[in-house]
């Protein structure tokens, strides 16, 4: 897959120029050059940035990269994981569109200054590109991202809606580790998934369908997949939030 630069800024970019080159030539006057100046400066840089060379695509082989100063492939062998998220600490004033970023794995040569940290465990990492930037939406990239990574991938989106108030034991939506040997992280996301809708919204006959795959279940063991502990450990809480039913009224 081959991610594809949005050049939404180029046209504005274009306008500042023509605008600050029209009130130059047609306005002699000290603050009209200021202003012609300053119009002149920011329009360059966004045309500027808008054309600059752009290289994105996700492989069999790993990343081939144009960004954040890498210009080569980046084999998967070189990345321990591909977050999509806000970077920690990033201003969250409204909706904001996420970013992907990358945590190298030991011994990886990547040697560009890790000035992200990652939503997930707070890891330095490097931002590659705010999905604001290219066409493809967020969901095409993490799918693609989910299928051919190998297990690097984690999707730090929080955008499921919220958990009924007031559920013993299960606050939020989890995020596991990834260790070397674990629980297959399709897996575990599908069941969660179910489970978290069944209790924000579910009858009391989903509710008790879901609790029932969670006590039976059954999950494969994967190289770089969800950390077992953690894992079970949630899905014994989300059981026993499922088991109080809040359609039966109180003893």
């Amino acid at each position: 897959m081959e991610l594809r630069r949005n050049r939404r800024s180029l046209a504005p970019g274009v306008l500042l120029l023509a605008f600050g080159l029209s009130l130059l030539l047609g306005s002699p006057g000290m603050g009209a050059s200021v202003f012609a100046g300053a119009a002149l400066l920011t329009g360059g840089w966004i045309t500027a940035r808008s054309l600059r060379p752009f290289r994105f695509r996700i492989g069999p082989d790993g990343l081939d990269l144009r960004v954040a100063g890498l210009n080569r492939l980046v084999p998967w062998a070189e990345i321990d994981t591909i977050v999509l998220g806000q970077p920690a600490g990033a201003a969250a004033a409204g909706p904001a569109t996420p970013s992907l970023l990358l945590i190298p794995g030991v011994g990886s040569t990547i040697d560009r200054p890790l000035v992200g940290r990652s939503p997930v465990d707070d890891r330095p990492a490097l931002v590659l590109l705010s999905l604001a930037d290219v066409r493809e939406s967020a969901d095409e990239v993490a799918a693609e991202l989910n299928r051919i990574s190998g297990g690097r991938f984690t999707d730090a989106r929080q955008d499921r809606a919220e958990l009924r108030e007031g559920q013993p034991g299960v606050v939020s939506e989890p995020v596991f580790d990834t260790a070397l040997r674990g629980y297959e992280k399709r897996m575990v996301d599908d069941l969660v998934r179910r489970g978290l809708d069944a209790l924000a919204s579910g009858t009391a006959a989903q509710r008790q369908a879901v609790r029932t795959e969670l006590d039976g279940r059954t999950l494969e063991v994967a190289l770089r997949g969800y950390d077992m502990g953690q894992v079970d450990a949630f899905l014994e809480r989300l059981a026993a939030a499922l088991a109080n039913d809040p359609e039966q009224p109180e003893q």
